[in-house]
């Protein structure tokens, strides 16, 4: 591979010009190998903030993320092969009930997933709340599980896309998290790596998401769907949601109790409508429904007979997991305390603020500043009150799951303006703003 200066790229990314594909297979080369220091990929990332990538610089750049290592082989695999991801949410447990009922009406759902960092929780966290059960799965054990089963949850490994690994960990010391095209090539690299045909993407919007306004999120989601286009893998994505926490539960043994109700039949109406949208989508873009009307009966089907509630109880035995957490959610750990948040006034909640929620539940120890950090799957928050519930003073907003005195006093400071209660009617909100294709 011909060797270029690195300082002549800052330099002209700096001013605003492009680099070439060759360029972008270079640096991501030449970092993964630690043969470019972290000072220059910092000022790299730096100008990629400021200025911006092209179309025809963001394609070659997650291409060589991609193939910074090794890539997930699914060619053994006979079924259509399908994921969904999200940009990160509060209470956001689709994927736990979404994944079993897709796998359920004939997919392979091979679902890589992240640890929370921050204030967002983890879908593999989550799960690891369930006694015994692992995400460690090596990729090439992938095809026979998709065939028996059509699902598999698993963890990134240290050799799928390296790259991202290295430069997502110099983003977040560096103050170079909020770029579009460093977004959109971190999860596309990933994502297309998986092997997948098609992908379905949750682009979260509002005050527990990365992306704050609508705008910003058609970009991103755009972005993404474009990149999926020119990798060839069936791409959309939905914008959706994220002023307030989905569901009622957050934490991560009561996410998973959600989940399971969720496939009961039971669970919450939000929840259980982008269940079925995301599905639907998940459905029709990997051929296996020819229109939405019959993809959602099937989604609809699944959970009805049993068989979505089924696939996740087999899935959490093949990876080591206690299945009885289907029939027995209390077998999943349990704070050994409860409070209650108290509304102050008579009148109808106008805001109840997803990220105070999530800094809370933080706090109480279900999340993380560190990658390294512990955290308590126990702890959590029931939220009993969300934007347009009336209220009258005393009455329970929500139930906080506790395990530490002095956590919970940190965690009710967080929650200090969470609910806001006014006079007049809150605002409607669509669950679902819009869909880019």
């Amino acid at each position: 591979m011909k060797p270029h200066s690195m300082p002549e790229l800052i330099v002209r990314k700096r001013d605003g010009g492009a680099l070439t594909a060759e360029e972008a297979e270079w640096i991501i080369a030449t970092y993964t190998a630690d043969e470019i220091p972290h000072y220059q990929m910092s000022a790299l990332l730096m100008a990629i903030v400021f200025r911006g990538m092209t179309t025809e610089e963001l394609a070659p750049w997650t291409e060589a993320m991609l193939h910074s290592g090794s890539v997930v082989d699914l060619a053994a695999v006979d079924l259509p092969k399908v994921d969904k991801h999200s940009t990160g949410g509060v209470g956001d447990k689709i994927s736990i009930s979404l994944a079993p009922l897709v796998a359920a009406c004939g997919a392979a759902v091979p679902m890589i997933s992240g640890r929370g960092l921050g204030h967002t929780l983890g879908t593999l966290d989550k799960l690891e709340s369930i006694p015994g059960f692992s995400s460690a799965v090596a990729p090439e054990s992938f095809p026979d599980q998709l065939n028996r089963l059509g699902l598999v949850f698993a963890g990134q490994t240290e050799t799928l896309v390296p790259a991202d690994h290295r430069i997502y960990a110099l983003r977040d010391a560096t103050g170079t998290v909020p770029s579009i095209p460093l977004i959109s090539s971190s999860i596309m690299s990933k994502k297309i790596a998986e092997d997948i045909d098609a992908l379905v993407l949750d682009v979260k919007v509002g005050s527990g998401a990365f992306m704050k306004d609508l705008d910003a999120a058609r970009e991103l989601a755009q972005t993404m769907v474009a990149l999926g286009k020119v990798h060839g893998v069936v791409t959309s994505a939905l914008l959706t949601d994220m002023s307030q926490p989905l569901g009622a539960e957050v934490g991560h043994a009561n996410e998973v109790r959600e989940s399971i109700d969720v496939l009961r039949g039971e669970g919450p109406p939000d929840v259980t409508a982008l269940v079925l949208a995301l599905g639907t989508r998940m459905l029709e873009r990997a051929g296996i429904a020819t229109n939405a009307s019959d993809a959602s009966a099937m989604l609809e089907g699944a959970v009805s007979s049993g068989a979505g509630l089924e696939r996740f109880a087999a899935v959490i035995a093949a990876q080591g997991g206690d299945a009885r957490i289907v029939d027995d959610p209390g077998v999943l750990p349990t704070a050994a305390s409860t409070h209650l948040v108290t509304a102050p006034r008579d009148g109808t909640a106008t805001a109840c603020d997803a990220l105070a929620i999530s800094r809370a539940t933080a706090r109480l120890g279900a999340g993380r500043t560190t990658k390294d950090d512990d955290i308590d799957p126990a702890v959590g928050m029931t939220i009993l009150v969300k934007r347009g519930d009336e209220v009258a003073a005393g009455d329970p907003l929500a139930e906080i799951a506790y395990n530490d005195e002095d956590r919970l006093r940190a965690a009710e400071d967080a929650l200090a303006d969470a609910w806001a209660i006014g006079d007049a009617p809150a605002p409607a909100t669509p669950l679902i703003f819009e869909e880019v294709r």
